[in-house]
């Protein structure tokens, strides 16, 4: 029988906006066949919003709501299947990473929404899922997962790049020059505050491409004080979510600020999200020669400026390296699939804080 090599990566991040799906060939180089986006529903969207701090019967609406979410994930795959023209039997095994409800590596655990069984019910095609525990459980932060999967399709000799995301929560990756040291890390929110403050004020999902926060103010009082959470007091590893950056915790920052226009706090948070980012690659990056951004925050031109303009760099997007931004994430977690089925490790323990390289994610059979 031919080697399956085609693997589908499915992503649902921080920013709650939907699935992103690719199908990717990893015969020779790793390319992608085919890409996907699928809305959530807005129902769907609410309670997984809701599923974010605890609230009555819990236990019940996550599994439901992980029911709703795979059936979002089984379309996506169809989709990618049909236009690829491809059967499932051709499909080697699906990512899944799930929708992170929970982050607290360092109480020891992390929890992602999900129901693969289900999905490989759905779809029949084996799927990886839960990638985060076994990082964990080796003492590890259990994110951010991507900088393998970073060096392995950007990284460069002789040249020091780093590699942004900016999802709900941004991160770094640090690929150095000698092909083999690669660091990384959570660098603090990314579009999670931008999007809810945009949210509650406007009524809209973002703040596209930066627009209203170009039209107001940054509040430099209010912006010493985001940056005076203990977080970015942490050396690395370290990782965050929606456990710490939310509206409860901006609200309590904002106490003192209640005669601030909304555009203002706008600007201000978006300048928040350039500048730890600005810190943490003059900190750590100082000598990179490329930095490249993928994620929703690269079609935020506003913020892209405000960065480029802090790190003295011009910051390009990953189009330029072969790969959109939007689809870097749901490639990565094909790749981790791909690496778990190989019996590969997928974490980098300079990355994570774990005590060792490890195999990622649980393989559900069709």
């Amino acid at each position: 029988m031919t080697e399956r090599c085609f693997y589908i990566g499915l992503m649902s991040g921080t920013s709650l906006d939907g699935v992103d799906g690719v199908l990717a060939d990893f015969s020779g180089k790793s390319a992608i066949k085919s890409t996907a986006y699928l809305p959530f529903p807005t129902p769907l969207r609410n309670e997984l919003m809701s599923l974010q701090t605890s609230g009555n019967d819990e236990i019940h609406r996550e599994a439901m709501a992980a029911n709703a979410l795979v059936g979002c994930y089984a379309a996506c795959v169809q989709q990618l299947l049909q236009q690829s023209n491809l059967t499932p039997v051709t499909i080697r095994a699906i990512g899944a990473h799930g929708q992170t409800i929970r982050h607290r590596p360092e109480l020891g655990y992390t929890k992602q929404i999900n129901n693969p069984a289900l999905l490989a019910e759905l779809t029949e095609i084996d799927v990886v899922a839960d990638f985060r525990s076994r990082d964990i459980a080796a003492g590890g932060q259990g994110a951010p997962l991507v900088p393998a999967f970073h060096q392995a399709l950007f990284g460069e000799i002789n040249q020091t790049r780093v590699i942004i995301n900016i999802g709900g929560i941004s991160n770094v990756s640090i690929l150095h020059a000698d092909g083999e040291n690669v660091t990384g890390f959570d660098t603090g929110p990314g579009n999670v505050l931008m999007d809810a403050w945009i949210a509650r004020h406007q009524g809209q999902p973002y703040d596209k491409n930066g627009a209203w926060g170009a039209s107001g103010m940054v509040i430099p009082e209010l912006l010493q004080k985001l940056k005076a959470d203990d977080f970015f007091k942490l050396p690395p590893p370290k990782s965050t979510g929606r456990d710490l950056f939310n509206m409860t915790w901006l609200d309590t920052q904002l106490a003192s600020f209640t005669t601030a226009r909304p555009a203002d706090v706008q600007a201000t948070l978006t300048a928040f999200t350039a500048v730890t980012l600005a810190d943490a690659i003059h900190a750590h990056a100082s000598q990179a020669q490329a930095i490249h951004v993928c994620g929703g925050g690269a079609y935020n031109g506003h913020l892209l400026q405000i960065l480029s303009t802090m790190t003295g760099k011009t910051i390009r997007s990953t189009e330029v390296l072969g790969i959109a931004p939007q689809h870097v994430e749901g490639l990565a977690f094909a790749w981790l699939a791909q690496r778990q089925v190989g019996a590969q490790a997928g974490n980098l323990p300079a990355v994570t804080g774990a005590r060792g390289p490890r195999i990622l994610g649980a393989l559900y059979p069709a």
